[in-house]
């Protein structure tokens, strides 16, 4: 190789440095300037500083840090029922996301491309909508009440446990599989002794992840009318009850530290 062509190659590997130092200088600037330009129209443009500058901000949080203890022995009913909303509805989720895990993992779905489509539709649709979404149209059907809070969670559920379930068989080793197999197992004897025992730390990981996320969707959702500690914070807002909104607060940040702890001991008890 001559001395022209060598120089030729280094000219190339320069250039291709500049253009791509270029190419990342200009990416970073237009990130910055649409950074820029939303906190412009969003934040600054869209706030009304003539409440928080005149001192109607401070006043306000005078008025949530005035307590309102009163309300405190009423709320050990909803909190119960906003923790066995949580279970029930995981519960319920699991149920609903195994033929749905079974129908989206590419390795074991039952019709090829069909039932697969199905099952990624499936889960996708259970993840698209919100919580509060699904609250609604369940409070509509069943009335207003925990059960619609259930519905909604093991429905909003389904998305995030099929998911992980289906992915986790789709990651199995697959020789204890072709094992079973070529011993004349059936597809029930492969799913319970090649693949299940290769998933259940992933699933049980999950299970324990979702229910503590069920817990904070069960405060939410009563703000629907789906019962719980969210619909006694909806009831104290109507009655512009600030002491009673802060106070309910409390306790659904004392509920979702509880639910943490006893996620962090599960966890390591069966992981």
């Amino acid at each position: 190789m001559n001395a022209l062509s060598i120089d030729a190659r280094v000219d190339g590997i320069a250039a291709g440095r500049r253009r791509a130092r270029a190419l990342r200088f200009m990416s970073t600037f237009l990130i910055l300037a649409v950074v820029v330009w939303s906190i412009e129209a969003i934040v600054i443009a869209d706030t009304d500083w003539n409440r928080i500058l005149t001192g109607s901000l401070l006043s306000t949080m005078q008025r949530f840090l005035d307590l309102d203890w009163s309300l405190l022995p009423d709320l050990w009913e909803p909190a119960l029922e906003t923790v066995l909303m949580a279970t029930l509805a995981t519960l319920a989720g699991l149920v609903l996301s195994i033929p749905v895990a079974w129908l989206g993992a590419s390795n074991i779905t039952p019709y090829g491309k069909t039932s697969y489509a199905i099952g990624r539709f499936l889960m996708t649709m259970s993840r698209s909508v919100h919580e509060i979404v699904w609250g609604l149209i369940f409070v509509s059907a069943v009335g207003l009440g925990a059960l619609a809070g259930i519905l909604a969670m093991a429905v909003r559920s389904v998305g995030f446990i099929s998911k992980t379930i289906a992915e986790a068989i789709e990651d199995v080793d697959p020789k204890p599989l072709e094992a079973i197999r070529a011993a004349g197992g059936t597809k029930f004897q492969i799913l319970w002794f090649a693949i299940l025992p290769q998933i259940i730390p992933v699933f049980v990981g999950n299970m324990i992840f979702e229910w503590d996320i069920n817990i904070r969707r069960s405060t939410i959702l009563g703000l629907v009318g789906a019962g719980g500690l969210g619909l006694v914070l909806f009831r104290q807002m109507a009655m512009s009850n600030n002491g009673g909104i802060a106070v309910v607060i409390l306790a659904v940040l004392s509920l979702i530290i509880f639910g943490e702890v006893i996620s962090y001991y599960a966890r390591k008890a069966v992981i």
